[in-house]
């Protein structure tokens, strides 16, 4: 095993006179399998072609694009793991002052729009070489989108690039086939490829037209009526091909492609990846983002929880698909020999932990039901709840030499969980898989801005919290909830946000993290934060727009930091909610901030966890576990899901849904 090529010399030592393609990425490179380039490297290169890869290129001239000259086939270029506005940019548009993606955690290492300002500098340098754009901010920005940090629509990617063709989802099957293509020199308007978009001069026959990108852009309407048109057709085997005028020509949209097969992904995780950031960065101190997945192991892919602020249903899919257990155990042997591994695989999850098979016997023949959600507002009667082989693969991980404790940090489906009447998952999961602390998402209480983010009612999730202090209680563990919570949402008005903080205050719960909605491109929420309509049947959405007012819903989730009084008293008032101000057991602050001298006391640290009280670290703490002392990075991303969206990595996650 080696690295690919970073340098013409390197490919000279290989024998090649010029690389079948250049591979240009925002992200530092990293060869990995949570990473998308190095996932769609090792694919090309285990069917035979020549990658050289040019990992954050200096984009303000030509000189490093022409690095290895001219390539025989074409550039592939993606903007990296995360859209490059979100990887720069707060959802209060600031600028943020780290980058894990980046060498030494460095900030500045891409531009802004780094998938459009890569292939602008490729064309300059080259002409007419073919342009492949891939990757997540491709993918989310293949129509024209809404986008927050102009506060417009601009064009597809595809357009404002001046690519050949754009790949959207997960790449590993398209790149092949359209590797093929250019190697054929075919036509890319006449290309069909699910998967793909390409401009063509007129639409064939079969697509769907929707709006123009100027009529969407003009027309809110025509913008909510093109994106549910969008949102209904990303199914891959009922959705039809899409088209959309841009200027004099069309975008098409092929056909979205099937999920891989556990086969395919099989063999997708057992290529001869690295595992770990190229060597010229060690001396910049690493990539700081291989910390959190290096010994993490993503066994699915594709999400059927359909969540309306989640990218997940444009990228990788409803329909889940996951690898053999037999894959999963074989790569966790590969993390019992690293030299670093001490004995802790931080997470065994994916974009939501516990999913492993499709939603329902149907989903594989006739898709996924247009204008349907498995599990919202309520499991389908079809839903098949079954979690037997996830808890099978993670009692033989726990069983392999080497290996003392295995962490399920992705985040679990709690409503899912409790679908399955056999209760054996919640069980295994309380008793072995967690290392103090579960991450769940319930998002909000209020039934109305539930109902607009698609996600399970509040009963449900109490009678989760209910079952999980349960199962501690039988186990003679202490174990907490850290739930996610997220404000301004649309559809939440300032008397939901006050009903939250109610909630919190009743329940004795004291986030110390909470993340305002951050509109990012592909998501059924974000088109309502632009439109201020659902574009599910075109009625009006409240939107909370005006930066004093999120200020106060963020507010209300932190009601108790005395730095926060103001705001709260004010949103109290403003609500109609004086009840809540004063020194009863209800009330959730006082007339006027009381210091804690005054009170005779200190002032009491903020709890993160359920359950009211803080915990000792001793007591909250089970033995046996290094990652339980302090808690271990889970993957992505994760991430926040609209701070941080579905990774272009096939075996990209999120955090607990």
């Amino acid at each position: 095993m080696s690295f690919l090529p970073v340098t013409m010399a390197e490919c000279r030592a290989r024998g090649w006179e010029a690389p079948d393609f250049v591979y240009v990425t925002g992200d530092a490179y990293v060869d990995h399998p949570s990473f998308g380039l190095a996932i769609i490297s090792r694919v090309l290169e285990s069917a035979g072609y020549r990658v050289a890869m040019l990992p954050q290129p200096d984009w303000r001239t030509c000189a490093d694009f022409q690095r290895f000259g001219r390539p025989r086939l074409g550039f592939l270029v993606t903007a990296g793991v995360i859209d490059s506005m979100v990887n720069h940019y707060t959802v209060a548009k600031k600028p943020r002052d780290r980058d894990v993606y980046s060498p030494g955690g460095r900030a500045g290492m891409r531009p802004d729009r780094a998938t459009i300002v890569y292939a602008n500098r490729i064309r300059q340098a080259y002409g007419n070489v073919p342009i492949l754009l891939g990757g997540v901010e491709a993918s989310l920005r293949r129509f024209a989108h809404y986008d927050y940090w102009d506060n417009r629509v601009r064009n597809s990617c595809l357009v404002d690039a001046g690519a050949d063709a754009l790949m959207f989802g997960m790449g590993e099957r398209s790149i092949l086939r359209v590797a093929k293509w250019v190697e054929e020199g075919k036509p890319f308007c006449e290309m069909r490829i699910p998967g793909t978009c390409v401009m063509v001069s007129e639409p064939p026959q079969e697509a769907l037209e929707i709006a123009p990108m100027e009529e969407a852009a003009a027309d809110r309407v025509a913008y909510a009526r093109a994106f549910k048109a969008q949102y209904d057709q990303q199914d891959p085997v009922r959705g039809r091909p899409l088209c959309q005028k841009h200027g004099k020509r069309y975008l098409l949209q092929n056909r979205p492609d099937m999920p891989l097969s556990r086969e395919e992904l099989d063999r997708v995780y057992a290529l001869p990846y690295e595992r770990k950031w190229h060597p010229m960065y060690d001396a910049q101190g690493g990539v700081p983002a291989l910390a959190e997945v290096k010994f993490s192991i993503a066994h699915v892919r594709g999400c059927f929880g359909a969540c309306n602020f989640c990218a997940l249903t444009f990228h990788q899919g409803r329909i889940v698909s996951s690898r053999s257990k037999e894959s999963v155990l074989a790569e966790a042997r590969l993390l019992a020999r690293d030299r670093d591994f001490k004995g802790y695989i931080h997470d065994v999850g994916g974009p939501t932990a516990n999913f492993r098979q499709p939603a329902c016997k149907g989903q594989l023949e006739h898709g996924a039901c247009k204008g349907r959600q498995c599990l919202f507002p309520a499991p389908c009667k079809n839903l098949v709840a079954d979690h037997r082989e996830y808890v099978d693969i993670l009692r033989a991980l726990r069983a392999l030499p080497g290996v003392k404790k295995v962490f399920v940090r992705s985040g679990v489906r709690f409503d899912y969980a409790l679908a399955d009447k056999s209760g054996a998952f919640l069980q295994e999961l309380v008793q072995h898989h967690i290392s103090g602390q579960l991450k769940v998402a319930p998002e909000h209480i209020s039934p109305r801005v539930l109902r607009y983010m698609g996600k399970p009612t509040l009963e449900v999730y109490d009678r989760f919290v209910k079952r999980f202090h349960q199962l501690n209680r039988e186990c003679g563990l202490r174990q907490y909830l850290v739930p996610y919570l997220m404000s301004s949402h649309p559809g939440c008005e300032l008397a939901d946000a006050v009903l939250l903080a109610e909630y919190l205050h009743r329940t004795g719960q004291r986030p110390e993290q909470v993340q305002d909605f951050y509109p990012t491109p592909g998501t059924l929420s974000t088109a309502m934060f632009y439109t201020g309509l659902d574009p599910r049947d075109m009625t009006p959405v409240y939107v909370p727009r005006d930066p004093h007012e999120k200020a106060m819903q963020r507010a209300l989730m932190q009601y108790f930091r005395p730095e926060n009084h103001a705001l709260v008293l004010e949103a109290l008032r403003r609500a109609g909610r004086e009840d809540l101000i004063g020194f009863g057991k209800a009330c959730l602050i006082p007339p006027r901030p009381i210091k804690a001298r005054e009170k005779g006391e200190k002032a009491r640290p903020a709890v993160k966890q359920s359950g009211g009280k803080k915990p000792s670290a001793k007591k909250s703490i089970r033995k046996g576990g290094e990652g339980q002392k302090k808690a271990l990075p889970g993957r992505r991303e994760s991430v926040r899901r609209n701070e941080r969206p579905a990774t272009s990595s096939p075996g990209g996650r999120r955090r607990g849904r």
